[in-house]
């Protein structure tokens, strides 16, 4: 198990790695979930270009972000033991 460092200048970048983790995996989610309701087809087209939209600009802000953070994609996906790695 990773440990956050209690140097402060890492403290910051171990605190926005663990924070972009979490935003990342809820991101794959939130794309999983609508590529199934696209392939249902339960939504019209200005929604689904709506929604291609809004993953769009949030997969901008996460690069955004880590860049910000020094931060690369593995750097998000942790070890968990036995279960593997997150994403």
């Amino acid at each position: 198990m990773e440990r956050l460092p209690l140097d402060s200048n890492q403290v910051e970048q171990g605190l926005a790695k663990l924070v972009l983790t979490i935003i990342e995996l809820l991101r794959q989610l939130m794309e999983r979930q609508a590529m199934k309701r696209v392939e249902s087809d339960s939504l019209t087209d200005e929604q689904i270009e709506e929604l291609g939209l809004t993953l769009m600009r949030l997969e901008e802000k996460m690069e955004e972000l880590k860049q910000i953070f020094g931060l690369e994609h593995e750097d998000l996906n942790i070890e968990l033991g036995p279960l593997g790695k997150l994403l």
